[in-house]
């Protein structure tokens, strides 16, 4: 669906080192501007619709629900609210793999996104995985 290239993966580090810093809100910021564009290029059906509100609604929770996790009042709160970005993540992928087999948008044109959606699973998989080991 959408041709931009991906989220800029990272940006200058405040230390001035040179190396270049992983920021995942501006990537969930921009895939969650991806889903939108994406709900508002579905076609005017019943179906479209209701798929399309269920995509906008968990597709664009985990960049709200980022600044929950950063703002978490411990370990476990970190973990629970990570949980919720992962649980949203899953639930998007499943409503953009039903899009792209249901032909509302060529499954090629669904490809990148697809890609994005599984990258930010895999970062808060390990994210809760490893504040989970941490947790004990």
């Amino acid at each position: 669906m959408d041709s931009t290239p991906n989220a800029q993966r990272s940006t200058s580090n405040a230390q001035g080192s040179g190396k270049p810093r992983f920021d995942l809100e501006d990537r969930l910021l921009e895939f969650s501007a991806r889903i939108v564009r994406l709900v508002d290029s579905l076609p005017n059906t019943r179906a479209a619709n209701h798929l399309g509100g269920q995509l906008l609604h968990c597709g664009t929770s985990p960049y709200g629900n980022h600044g929950e996790v950063e703002a978490a009042e411990s370990r476990k709160d970190f973990v629970h609210k990570s949980k919720v970005c992962l649980k949203e993540l899953k639930e998007t992928r499943r409503w953009l793999g039903l899009i792209a087999k249901s032909s509302m948008i060529p499954a090629p044109k669904m490809s990148a996104i697809l890609n994005e959606a599984e990258e930010l699973i895999k970062i808060f998989f390990s994210s809760v995985r490893t504040a989970e080991r941490n947790v004990k």
